[in-house]
């Protein structure tokens, strides 16, 4: 059963989904991605998270804290890939610290989920071939954007790498057609999603001359990441890698948690802040937190 609508502007907002690899097909039972992983019907003994991005490092530790024996598979060579190096050492520290296996450099060739229990993962290392057992492995390697079978091939909307092609208020190639959310380019966010929605609106409404000014596009390097593992990691900005590839001369400022009383009061003294100024001008290029209470304290740098 098809349907027709015609509409002067059509926003397209399918979203995304778990990103599933070849070797690894999610089949809900020992092989599972993110939405699985909230409601399994009992905890595992042991699990392998494969990928380490916010989502992979978010369960590993829930899992681990309640006494699943978890080991983090990440194809990269650390963990935490997008955030700054510094970061993604202090939390391989304090995971390794609670138990939790890591393996970087790694990469999942093949998974067998035929025997009775679990899975058996054959894991190539730069030392060599090794096979992992464990009774669920969670894919957690991404999001893919839902752009399939919706008739962009037909208009010729362009897509990039899996994403609808847009201008900074949510324009595709093809007027009239808009793209926002997880399946536009910008990070796959929910309150990304939300502002791109409210610029697009804003921005055909002005177009229409319903509205009374251009909307503000987004600034997408000031939009904080918050990864809600503990240590929790918020960072914003440019990495210190990103900032020096990008040009900039730079200065870095970084304080350690174990220095704050209100830190020490509350019983995590563990982290650090990372601030990262440009050296000529004094503009605040960045910020990186791990630590407590840190997903809080991102904003007053977006603010500032």
């Amino acid at each position: 059963k098809s349907q027709t609508v015609e509409a002067k502007h059509i926003i397209i907002a399918t979203g995304g989904r778990s990103r599933e690899l070849p070797t690894m097909k999610i089949d809900g039972k020992k092989i599972i991605g993110y939405r699985e992983a909230m409601v399994l019907p009992q905890m595992p003994k042991s699990m392998i998270v494969v990928g380490s991005g916010a989502i992979g490092v978010e369960f590993a530790y829930f899992y681990n804290s309640m006494g699943t024996k978890v080991t983090i598979v990440e194809f990269m060579p650390r963990i935490v890939p997008v955030e700054d190096e510094e970061i993604s050492k202090e939390l391989e520290k304090q995971y390794k610290k609670n138990g939790i296996a890591i393996m970087t450099s790694s990469e999942v060739t093949a998974v067998d989920t035929s025997g009775a229990a679990g899975v058996k993962a054959t894991i190539k290392t730069a030392s060599g071939e090794q096979v992992l057992e464990a009774d669920v492995l969670l894919s957690a390697v991404g999001v893919a954007a839902n752009i399939e079978g919706i008739g962009l091939e037909t208009l010729g909307v362009k897509t990039d790498k899996g994403r609808v092609m847009v201008d900074k208020f949510g324009q595709t190639n093809i007027p009239g057609i808009y793209a926002i959310g997880d399946c536009s380019p910008g990070q796959a966010l929910a309150h990304v999603a939300s502002k791109e929605g409210i610029v697009c609106v804003e921005s055909i409404a002005y177009n229409e001359n319903k509205y009374h000014h251009q909307p503000e596009p987004i600034d997408y390097n000031n939009i904080p990441g918050c990864t809600y593992c503990v240590p929790e990691i918020a960072s914003v900005g440019y990495t210190e890698k990103a900032a020096r590839d990008a040009g900039y001369d730079i200065k870095v400022g970084k304080f350690p948690l174990s220095a704050s009383g209100k830190a020490s009061a509350a019983g995590h003294p563990e982290g650090f802040i990372k601030v990262i100024f440009d050296a000529k001008y004094g503009e605040w290029l960045g910020t990186h937190m791990i630590g407590y209470n840190v997903t809080e304290m991102i904003a007053e740098t977006v603010t500032a």
